[in-house]
Formats: C-alpha cells, sequence, structure tokens
C-alpha cells in the first residue's frame, strides 16, 4: 500500500462482522502508517478525529447493512475514499458469518483477503474513470445545526434543481448535490435513466429514493446518455457519502452546452442560493 489511511471502522462488536472490520483496521494500521479512528471516542473527541480524517484519505468499514461507520462519516461531514462492507465481503467470499465472536480460519482469511483487496484498490485510486474526471476535490462547507453542506470550489457548474454537471470537452458527468442528500436523508434506491437516451436540458436523468420521498435528477444539460453509474444500484447510500465523486449519476455526451450555459451556474451563484435553500427551509 503506497499511502496511509484514516480508518473509520464498525464499532459493532457484538457481531462476527464488527469483529472482523476491527481486525481488518489493525492489520492495516500495523502494516502501513494509517490511523484508526475509534468510532466511540470520535463523538467525545470530535476535533483531534477531525484532524485525523481531514489529513488521511478516509476508509469506511462498515459491518453489516446498518451501515454505521458510514452514517458516521456522513454526520460529521466526511469525504470518504474507500468504502467497503465486511458482510458483502462474505458473501462474494461464500463464507457464512456465524454467531462466534472468535475468528476462526475462514475470517482470518476473509480479513487477509480484504486488506490485499484494499491495497490493490488504492493503487487505483489515483486515476479517474476515464481519465477526464476529478478524483481530489476542494470543497466550501455551510453548516446548519449539525448539518454540513459541502459544495466543490472548482470545474462544476448547478442548476437550481440542486443537480451538478463537471465538463470534460465534449462528455460531462452530472449528478445532485450535498442538499439533495442531506433532505432525502439515507437513500435506498436508484433508477438510472436508459444509455442512449437524448435528453434536453432540464429532462430526468433518473430518480432516487429515500424513506422521505422520490427525487427526480433534473440534468443541467442536454445531450445523448452514454454511461449510467451502475454500482449504485447496488449501493445506492454512495449518493450520500460520496454525492460529487463516486455517487455520480450518469455521463453524457453533450449537444448543445454553450446554450446550456445560460441556465445553470457556478459556484460562488450556487453557494448563495444554497445558503437561502438552507436557512428558509431548516433542512
Amino acid at each position: 500500500m503506497t499511502k496511509s489511511y484514516a480508518i473509520l471502522p464498525c464499532n459493532g462488536l457484538d457481531k462476527c462482522a464488527g469483529c472482523i472490520t476491527k481486525e481488518v483496521a489493525v492489520k492495516l494500521a500495523e502494516n502501513t502508517e494509517s490511523e484508526i479512528i475509534c468510532p466511540v471516542l470520535y463523538r467525545v473527541a470530535d476535533a483531534r478525529y477531525s484532524k485525523i480524517a481531514a489529513e488521511k484519505p478516509l476508509l469506511v468499514l462498515d459491518g453489516c447493512a446498518t451501515r454505521c461507520a458510514s452514517k458516521l462519516a456522513s454526520e460529521k461531514g466526511l469525504r470518504i475514499s474507500e468504502k467497503l462492507n465486511v458482510t458483502d465481503e462474505a458473501k462474494a467470499n461464500n463464507i457464512k458469518l456465524g454467531s462466534s465472536l472468535k475468528l476462526g480460519t475462514a475470517e482470518e482469511e476473509l480479513v487477509n483477503n480484504i486488506v490485499d483487496k484494499l491495497s490493490k484498490e488504492e493503487e487505483k485510486a489515483e486515476i479517474s474513470e476515464a481519465g477526464m474526471f476529478p478524483v481530489d476535490l476542494e470543497y466550501e462547507t455551510y453548516q446548519k445545526d449539525k448539518f454540513i453542506f459541502k459544495v466543490p470550489k472548482e470545474g462544476f457548474y448547478f442548476n437550481e434543481n440542486d443537480s451538478w454537471v463537471y465538463v470534460a470537452g465534449n462528455k460531462a458527468r452530472v449528478g445532485v448535490t450535498d442538499y439533495v442528500q442531506h433532505s432525502l436523508s439515507d437513500i435506498m434506491f436508484f433508477t438510472p435513466p436508459s444509455v442512449g437516451n437524448e435528453v434536453s436540458q432540464f429532462d430526468e436523468v433518473g430518480t432516487i429514493e429515500s424513506g422521505k420521498a422520490v427525487y427526480e435528477v433534473i440534468s443541467p444539460v442536454s445531450g445523448t446518455i452514454t454511461a449510467v453509474n451502475d454500482t449504485l444500484s447496488q449501493k445506492p447510500e454512495l449518493i450520500n457519502e460520496s454525492p460529487y465523486e463516486q455517487g455520480w449519476i450518469a455521463e453524457i455526451e453533450l449537444s448543445d452546452f454553450e446554450n446550456d450555459k445560460d441556465f445553470i451556474c457556478d459556484f460562488d451563484e450556487y453557494f448563495k442560493i444554497l445558503k437561502r435553500k438552507v436557512d428558509e427551509f431548516h433542512v
């Protein structure tokens, strides 16, 4: 592994999956210069652990579908660089997790597999998909009560429907803003648009659903859908955890971006819109 992590593991040590996340975190910390963020102490030692999370790429290790570590990261407004769910990894490796808190041979093998997998994926993390889209973003934040809203400062455009677009040549990637994921809370379903569909500016480009509402994603640009983020079908929560990066919705080949720009705004304008919405609606 070429760089170290800030590791936020599951705190469910009363379950086998939680014990596995602990062992993965310990092994990574032993083998690298990674630092472990204690999910229990983080609630009472916020400044110390937030500093660690800000200095290193954040690796979130969830034990099960409860996603307690991911939810804590979201609550603290942290940007997740890597995320892994132990229960999903166990299924992928045909390992049935039992009720024992003592790790057996199969569980130890799973720990080693996960550590190896994270090492390989980490080497890929420096390169964006298609080589066009950013992997390291600088954010401006706006806080209201316990909620922290993030907006990337450069390279993005936004519409007043709280969708974003990042343009690279004649290609664009679109998604929803941090304001949307906070408003919806835990996102449970993602319905993608169809690849090959032609869309006009303000057409729907997929829907996302939480326990609160079904939300239509409104395209900031016009063009042809060339790709969708298939990962969201299995992990829609990525929209909550990483709305501007891993939680992107679709890629579009642009058809009329010069005219589309008349109805989208840059960071400065959208940040004012965001603050007004947050203050008015008390999200």
